[in-house]
């Protein structure tokens, strides 16, 4: 059974452009900050990850769609969930919406890599502790 991770995020002043529009730019930092928090769900962290395994993940790709904008002081919901896993990445299907509002849709593709930044198989137990949280459909 797969899991579907949330994360909630208020759009400050420092987030908007001079017309209280969120600046695209933006966006990403927010599904950084679901992912992350994701992990921790997890029992992980990044941080972690670099000790235990001497690895990181990083972003080989990010698909993005902005559907609608968000303004100053809208609170948003980040829906992340593991959409497939292979052996050295896995791929995220993230959403950001407003109440009901599709604001951005992205998919994202993590890789584990080495300190020197080659890939590397998901280290440990990461790899089984990522599988039941596989999901295979999109439902918004």
């Amino acid at each position: 059974m797969h899991e579907n991770f949330f994360h909630n995020v208020k759009v400050y002043y420092e987030d908007t452009d001079a017309g209280g529009i969120v600046y695209y730019a933006n966006y990403l930092k927010f599904l950084e900050r679901a992912r992350t928090e994701a992990l921790v769900t997890l029992g992980f962290n990044n941080k972690k990850i670099k000790d235990d395994f001497g690895a990181q993940i990083i972003v080989k790709s990010c698909n993005i769609e902005y559907k609608i904008s968000a303004h100053l002081e809208d609170e948003l919901t980040i829906r992340s969930f593991v959409k497939s896993i292979t052996i050295t990445s896995f791929f995220m299907n993230q959403f950001i919406k407003r109440g009901e509002d599709l604001i951005v849709e992205a998919k994202v593709h993590l890789v584990f890599v080495n300190k020197e930044g080659k890939p590397i198989k998901i280290p440990g137990t990461l790899f089984q502790d990522f599988k039941p949280y596989f999901c295979d459909t999109i439902k918004l």
